[in-house]
């Protein structure tokens, strides 16, 4: 979700067996991760030896999120991992705690809560981020006193706190009729010395980001961000109206990121570097027990080949992002209709971003190896007037057309600009999308910005003598798709080369 533009069981799993339909000499590219890092670890060992994936697996806790559950979904095709990050804040040191604002006390909740489908035929991986304020109703049942609790309201994040990850996978299994077939927990320590391993993450930016709650304080651009740097930009609800859900598409970005920065660096095919990463790491990381070393290793071989194309990122379709419940507070409310088709494409084995690309996206435009620039404002939210102000036949169309092609919406009507001829392109717009045309002018390099209140939404470009091509422009954050879900590709997160 967007900044407003104020411009505009009762028996365990079953444990399925895994086809390896991958030639063996194939490389790894892209690997599953959790918001916070660990996993890219654990699942991500196609190039490491059996010995090296034992030694990690041995130093990671265990924990029983499936045993007592019951009336769980049907298992399906693919693999579905729960991935949550914790609090974990009571584990860090004072020095931490003051650097990187990680005050207050522990809440022995999810911070942080994604779902992973690998497909059956390990050609794509989907990351869904679940809102940790969602509503919930928690069932009725029996803790481990003994005593039966009765269903009540509460927010997700919640579950785990009143009955750790084994209320967590019900909650979620409900919310989402989702088989959850492993459990994998990590916390700020885990996080944050995953990123360090690694030697620090790549980020960017349209505009400076500054939070006071987390400290975070990034400049527009890209930056490299240590493990507390990084830890603060994943927590950080306070940069824009977003909050929350703004939050979870900046997670999904920085994992696309560390999932880059782990298959380029070498990470996975190296047993050396993976030993030192692992061993950094294993011991603040918890998976369920059925997650083994051979689970392991023919995950990681299975996956050989999947590309930041086939990693799919997107959030919970979100109806009311702000529902006050007495007793609760503010919680999030789900688009039921979108949400159920977004869950019965993953226990159909199905892409999520099922929706074909319009001809128009930055991609199919991208002139000769020159990246996107990076904006504010969706392309495809930009609604664009194009004249002519040079008297070359044509040139409106062309312009009209390149515009397109790069994602804006233009009217497809261009026309000619009353004379004289303009030597500078100019981009006239009202205040109030004051966003909307600074990202056009990323597109436009070296036009002039002219305010006209009252024009409207629509924005308008006079074409001077000096204008030579569009340059392709890429969104921070990825547009709705219809039907109110956004899906984002790995490839399409990581920021752009050069």
């Amino acid at each position: 979700m967007t900044a407003p533009d104020r411009s505009l069981r009762t028996c365990p799993p079953r444990r399925r067996p895994i086809r390896h339909r991958r030639p063996a000499g194939r490389r790894p590219r892209w690997g599953m991760r959790l918001a916070t890092g660990a996993a890219v670890a654990v699942l991500g060992t196609g190039g490491i030896g059996h010995a090296v994936v034992t030694g990690f697996a041995g130093g990671i806790g265990r924990v029983d999120p499936f045993g007592g559950l019951s009336n769980r979904p049907q298992v399906s095709r693919g693999t579905n991992v729960l991935l949550v990050g914790t609090d974990g804040r009571d584990r860090i040191t004072e020095e931490e705690r003051q650097r990187y604002h990680l005050g207050g006390v522990p809440c022995h909740c999810t911070d942080t809560m994604m779902l992973v489908h690998l497909s059956a035929d390990r050609e794509r991986a989907t990351v869904v981020g679940l809102p940790r304020d969602t509503y919930i109703e928690i069932p009725e049942r029996t803790d481990e006193t003994g005593r039966i609790r009765p269903a009540h309201g509460q927010k997700l994040n919640a579950a785990y706190a009143e009955g750790g990850p084994g209320l967590t996978v019900l909650s979620v299994e409900r919310l989402t009729g989702v088989h959850v077939d492993h459990y994998l927990e990590v916390d700020f320590t885990s996080f944050m010395k995953t990123v360090d391993a690694v030697g620090g993450v790549q980020v960017c930016s349209a505009r400076p980001l500054h939070d006071t709650y987390t400290g975070l304080d990034l400049p527009a651009g890209t930056s490299t961000l240590d493990g507390g740097q990084a830890l603060q930009y994943v927590r950080s609800r306070h940069l824009d109206g977003a909050a929350d859900l703004g939050r979870m598409q900046r997670q999904q970005r920085f994992l696309a990121s560390l999932m880059h920065r782990a298959t380029d660096g070498g990470i996975l095919l190296n047993p050396v570097k993976f030993r030192q990463v692992a061993s950094t790491v294993s011991g603040s990381v918890r998976a369920d027990r059925g997650l083994g070393t051979a689970d392991l290793v023919d995950l990681g071989r299975a996956m050989r080949g999947l590309t930041p194309a086939s990693a799919e990122f997107t959030s919970v379709p979100v109806a009311v992002a702000d529902f006050p419940v007495p007793g609760i507070g503010s919680t999030v409310r789900w688009d039921e209709a979108a949400a159920g088709k977004l869950f019965q494409a993953l226990r159909e084995d199905r892409p999520v971003n099922a929706i074909p690309r319009a001809p128009h996206r930055v991609q199919d435009a991208k002139p000769q190896g020159q990246p996107p620039a990076r904006v504010d404002v969706p392309p495809e939210r930009i609604r664009v007037q194009v004249l002519n102000g040079t008297g070359r036949t044509g040139l409106a169309k062309s312009a009209d057309d390149a515009l397109r092609a790069t994602g804006f919406l233009t009217t497809g009507r261009p026309a000619d600009a009353a004379p004289p001829a303009t030597a500078r392109t100019l981009i006239t717009y009202d205040p109030r999308w004051d966003r909307s045309a600074r990202s056009l002018a990323a597109a436009l390099p070296g036009a002039e910005l002219r305010p006209m209140p009252g024009q409207g939404p629509v924005l308008q470009v006079v074409l001077g003598t000096d204008f030579t091509r569009v340059h392709p422009v890429h969104a921070e954050q990825p547009a709705e798709q219809p039907g109110g879900l956004s899906v984002v590709t790995g490839d399409q997160a990581v920021c752009p080369e050069g």
